[in-house]
């Protein structure tokens, strides 16, 4: 992989942080109005698919053979990348406090620092190793100090980690043909779907108002910042495949947790929550893990780049 690439690859998984990390910004009005996390979930998955449908079957220009070769990682989109990790988190979180969970989920990329250690059976390179500390330090202060709740919670808190771990793995799989668009689109239209009928089960609260909500101030209509949601969403999953492709499950699971930068910084401009000289310290750490761990990538890519010469030959 060359250097340009993993740039390009970079940007675009900056991207879809920048996009993810709206999302608590714009559902908390919707929630404080007495939208369940459920529904909110179920809703911004299903529109994001729709809002990407259009632009899925364009790439696809009827290469739906791709998509029946992509049944199973679509599924896999599905089923753990957008229903199954939304589902237990928001379980967790009904049993332990926020920062609790959102510490736990994003210490996915250490689960694939652990995982490409044990498959290859190498001990990760020191730079690497010393990334995933210096991120994990910057996300510990950004979230605050953890504790609460019961083993549940946490153990739910955990799942959603594996399940977050597994999301970046299903991303950045081999193509086959199958465009990131329509991955993105077809997961979260499939996802939605499996939420809905958790939901319908009664396994969940899902609750709906259809009612003006305060957001920044102002009040506006329910669709409003509902439609605003789902179009981040749409964004940061179809870039966040993409960019998973380019930089691998790794690398592009650190860059994920600058989702925590930018959610704390949407929560300060638009819910007038605190950003303190701790979080954006915390934000820096992570910023340093992320050039630690891309690095590697990049020293590996020169690598791959060197000509092998070939043995001289010896003559009879």
């Amino acid at each position: 992989m060359k250097t340009s690439s993993i740039t390009t690859g970079l940007l675009i998984g900056v991207l879809a942080s920048v996009a993810f990390g709206t999302s608590g910004a714009l559902a908390k009005p919707l929630m404080e109005a007495g939208w369940s996390p459920a529904a909110t979930v179920t809703a911004r998955a299903g529109l994001a698919g729709l809002m990407l449908l259009p632009f899925a079957v364009r790439a696809l220009r009827g290469r739906w053979d791709a998509v029946w070769r992509g049944r199973r990682r679509i599924l896999g989109m599905a089923l753990i990348g957008v229903a199954g990790t939304q589902l237990v988190y928001f379980a967790s979180l009904q049993r332990i406090p926020v920062s609790s969970a959102l510490l736990i989920e994003y210490l996915a990329p250490l689960l694939l620092v652990a995982g490409v250690a044990i498959a290859t059976r190498r001990v990760p390179r020191l730079i690497v190793l010393a990334g995933a500390a210096i991120a994990l330090t910057g996300l510990v202060m950004i979230i605050g100090p953890v504790g609460g709740g019961d083993a549940l919670g946490y153990l739910f808190a955990a799942v959603a980690a594996v399940g977050c771990a597994l999301y970046y793995v299903i991303a950045a799989r081999p193509a086959a043909g199958l465009p990131p668009v329509a991955l993105a689109a077809f997961g979260l239209l499939i996802g939605s779907a499996s939420l809905g009928i958790v939901g319908a089960t009664g396994l969940v609260p899902f609750e709906v108002v259809l009612s003006d909500v305060v957001t920044g101030g102002v009040e506006v209509p329910w669709w409003a910042p509902l439609l605003l949601l789902a179009a981040t969403t749409a964004v940061g999953y179809a870039t966040s495949i993409a960019a998973s492709q380019s930089l691998g499950s790794r690398l592009m699971s650190f860059v994920g947790m600058l989702e925590v930068v930018f959610a704390s910084l949407f929560a300060w401009i638009v819910l007038g929550e605190q950003l303190g000289l701790l979080q954006i310290l915390g934000g820096v750490l992570i910023l340093a893990g992320i050039a630690c761990v891309r690095a590697e990538k990049a020293a590996d890519a020169r690598l791959e780049a060197v000509p092998v010469s070939e043995p001289a030959t010896t003559r009879s």
